[in-house]
């Protein structure tokens, strides 16, 4: 297989993500939809941020990081239970999805999804930075999905 793609049954490349998966609301993720996965990935990596919060927060906001999780899997479910890889700890000090929640304007939220050639050890504590850095040289695609949410 090959050319990586990553899609939401909620929104559309580039619209507005539905509110119901704000932070201040049910907090909850968005489905996604994985096709095209490398047949040589020995994993994926997904990495949500905010790069729109720069201005008001002083930095890309990190708002979900995933990692190891199977090749083999097509779909992440609404509010999915990731068991099957490690999330690291998001902008909000929590470990796992954190949902958009700008606080100036409509902000841009980008959905990175990384096929690797290997495993990441890296524990649970551990920030986008950290994975950034741990999969650099190791990925084989990636992929993007955007979507914007109103203040």
């Amino acid at each position: 297989m090959g050319d990586l793609t990553l899609e939401s049954q909620a929104f559309d490349d580039g619209q507005r993500i539905p509110e119901e998966y704000g932070y201040t609301e049910t907090n909850v993720n968005p489905p996604l939809e994985i096709r095209g996965v490398p047949d040589d990935a020995a994993t994926l990596a997904l990495i949500v941020d905010d790069p729109d919060a720069i201005e008001p927060a002083g930095n890309v906001w990190d708002h979900w990081i995933v990692w190891n999780v199977p090749p083999e899997t097509g779909t992440i479910p609404e509010d999915w239970d990731a068991a099957d890889a490690i999330e690291g700890t998001n902008d909000y000090g929590d470990r796992g999805y954190g949902g958009p929640n700008p606080p100036d304007r409509e902000h841009t939220y980008r959905f990175r999804l990384f096929a690797l050639e290997m495993s990441i050890d890296l524990g649970p504590d551990a920030a986008a930075a950290d994975l950034e850095s741990a999969i650099e040289g190791h990925v084989l695609e990636q992929a993007r999905l955007e979507g914007t949410y109103p203040a």
